[in-house]
């Protein structure tokens, strides 16, 4: 059995039961509109979040019609933010497809991931499930504060380790801890326990966002974005901070002359990658990410046992040890 099928064990009749659900929430009567929307809903991932959602009310109550609204916020949440990322990024392929933005530009883009994004804020607020709204709206202001910060810093390049870490947490790592949060708060008005699994979602969130930043150092694109793509971005990630940190002063000019000015040239982008291979910022950042890892497992083992703490954990290594 694959991990992400033992994962979804305790869960897999109400993902199964959570697909229309997402559907009917997503849905347009403008022709257009259902024509894109049909696009994206047939290019949908793992559904990682949702899975966070699910679990988190499994392991702290019963799942409930509350449940499914949560993982359907959380769903379109992230799948507006995708949108608004491939149009900041410039990117052009989404999971082996054509992106949005490649296909019809990017005020197209833009305009309908706004669409989702506003179809995730009433669907919470026509049930008046304030506290999810809270939760979203939070998330929405960590993303994008994360994103600004991370564009400011790639044109001067003098991100160090502590605002890496802040980056990540407020663009990835706060959407996970959200869906873990808004998943406990769909069955239960207990804030000491939703903050708890928030905190848990945060960490794993940092973990997921470290192992894709060391993918990028990998000898071949086995995640389907280019080797190197970060550098090409000029994105400052913790393999390459690291390696920053203890070098030469020299050397450390060398490289952030390089990052700056042949971010393009793809023999230019593999001595980076290889100097930064060579001085141990792979094997740097792997340790931090098992740091996030062990953080988690530890916070979900105070839990009582049960099938879905059992899945939760699994959920977490799979984090770490994917390939893609």
């Amino acid at each position: 059995m694959a991990p992400i099928d033992k994962i979804k064990g305790p869960i897999r009749e109400e993902l199964k039961a959570f697909e229309p659900h997402f559907k009917k929430t997503v849905q347009s009567d403008i022709p257009f509109l259902g024509v894109i929307l049909n696009y994206v809903l047939r290019r949908k991932g793992k559904q990682l979040r949702p899975m966070f959602v699910f679990l988190s009310a499994k392991l702290n109550g019963e799942i409930c019609e509350s449940t499914y609204h949560a993982a359907c916020a959380i769903e379109l949440l992230h799948t507006a933010t995708l949108m608004h990322d491939d149009v900041v990024d410039e990117t052009y392929e989404r999971r082996g497809a054509f992106s949005l933005n490649a296909l019809w530009k990017n005020k197209i883009a833009v305009l309908v991931g706004d669409y989702i994004l506003a179809k995730g804020l009433l669907l919470s607020i026509k049930f008046e499930e304030f506290t999810f709204l809270k939760l979203i709206s939070r998330s929405v202001e960590d993303m994008s504060q994360g994103e600004i910060v991370q564009m400011r810093k790639s044109r001067k390049l003098d991100i160090d380790e502590e605002t890496y870490f802040d980056i990540i947490k407020k663009k990835t790592a706060s959407l996970m801890a959200t869906s873990a949060a808004i998943g406990t708060a769909s069955v239960t008005e207990d804030n000491e326990l939703i903050e708890k699994m928030s905190t848990i979602g945060e960490y794993i969130g940092m973990a997921f966002q470290i192992k894709d930043d060391i993918f990028d150092y990998h000898a071949k694109g086995i995640i389907g974005k280019p080797t190197g793509n970060d550098i090409k971005e000029r994105k400052m990630t913790l393999p390459l901070i690291h390696v920053l940190n203890k070098v030469s002063s020299k050397d450390r000019r060398r490289i952030i002359n390089l990052v700056r000015r042949k971010n393009k040239n793809k023999e230019k982008v593999r001595e980076i990658i290889e100097f930064v291979i060579a001085n141990g910022g792979i094997e740097y950042a792997e340790q931090k990410m098992i740091e996030f890892r062990d953080k988690a497992i530890s916070m979900l083992n105070e839990f009582p046992e049960s099938e879905a703490r059992e899945s939760f954990i699994e959920l977490v290594n799979y984090v770490v040890n994917r390939n893609k």
